[in-house]
């Protein structure tokens, strides 16, 4: 029998699909507002069937992972650009290199810019040399015609690694 190879992206989506499934509140802190009298550009999601699991991801810009053990700044950005309001998650992704060696939570620190501009440290998930963040916790709704951006400062804390540092945005149904 032939054998298969599955990419590494496919098995981290399957993961964490079948973490969120379990999900019954969300606790995401809401997003700024856009000016003290416009509407939010995001507000926390709430859970139901129909935003269990993201229906596709969005792919943003990746970059190498850096060896230099100082913190680096990741911003991204994504625009609602579809008639409706989207439910979202930003995500990252710290890939291994395919043949190793394999990344572990313990070898990078990412932290999230809070909205009172302190920085959080952001647990991460290992599957398959992939390191992620959960998205249950990043769920939130992104208004029409509104721009969401994320800013994330990562540290490599255990010299030599290699990788790759993937943002993405999950949109779920």
């Amino acid at each position: 029998m032939p054998s298969r190879t599955i990419p590494r992206r496919a098995l981290v989506l399957t993961a964490a699909a079948l973490a969120v499934l379990p999900a019954t509140a969300l606790t995401a802190p809401a997003r700024a507002a856009s000016g003290p009298s416009a509407p939010p550009a995001a507000t926390v999601a709430t859970s139901g069937p129909a935003a269990a699991v993201p229906v596709r991801f969005v792919d943003l810009p990746d970059s190498a992972l850096p060896t230099d053990r100082a913190p680096h700044r990741i911003t991204f950005r994504y625009r609602n650009d579809t008639p409706k309001d989207q439910t979202v998650a930003p995500q990252i992704l710290v890939e291994s290199p395919q043949r190793g060696p394999f990344l572990s939570p313990s070898d990078v620190r990412l932290e999230m810019r809070g909205a009172d501009g302190s920085w959080h440290t952001v647990p991460l998930a290992s599957q398959t040399g992939t390191l992620y963040t959960a998205l249950v916790p990043a769920k939130i709704v992104l208004h029409s015609g509104h721009t969401l951006t994320e800013s994330y400062r990562l540290t490599v804390l255990h010299a030599p690694a290699r990788g790759t540092v993937e943002p993405r945005i999950a949109v779920y149904a």
